[in-house]
């Protein structure tokens, strides 16, 4: 049956597309837990990437490539960067984790958050528990701020942002 509007990815898929690409293994129940969703939502995630081929479904293996042009051309532009007023949170884009050792920055980039210890202009994240993933899934955490660094940063960060994503999603498990 055809549906009656367009399907479409939501934001939380960018995230479980890294997940699946961190740790291919991992069930439903386990994605679920981890990012603080509903089983049920973890499992229409993913059958979404599949519908957009991001993961084959035969294997429910990422597609990496494909995830990788998504995240540079695609996330940017259907998940825009919103940025607010200055607030306490976790850093995030060149001011995270895996940016901040390669760019000095005057300026702080954080997800809102009474857990962050850091002040800046807040970024709404592309799914509401990602200041949990700092202590939950650092990795994860960190490929979130890269992605977060192709939405909102400069060329410069945007470059290297995409050069990192590149080597780490090359490195990870095989497809």
């Amino acid at each position: 049956m055809l549906p009656s509007r367009q399907p479409s990815l939501r934001p939380v898929d960018v995230v479980v597309a890294l997940h699946l690409v961190l740790r291919p293994e991992d069930g439903y129940e386990t994605v679920a837990e981890l990012l603080g969703i509903g089983l049920g939502s973890g499992h229409r995630s993913v059958k979404r990437l599949m519908a957009a081929r991001l993961v084959l479904p035969h294997r429910r293996a990422v597609n990496r490539q494909i995830l990788l042009d998504f995240l540079i051309y695609g996330v940017p532009h259907a998940f825009y960067a919103v940025v607010g007023a200055e607030a306490q949170g976790v850093p995030t884009a060149h001011a995270g984790p895996l940016l901040s050792e390669h760019i000095e920055s005057a300026g702080v980039i954080v997800w809102p958050s009474v857990e962050g210890r850091s002040r800046g202009e807040s970024l709404v994240p592309l799914y509401e528990g990602a200041a949990g993933l700092v202590s939950r899934a650092p990795e994860l955490y960190g490929l979130l701020t890269l992605v977060d660094a192709l939405r909102v940063g400069r060329a410069r960060e945007r470059r290297l942002a995409r050069e990192l994503l590149e080597a780490r999603l090359r490195e990870g498990p095989a497809q």
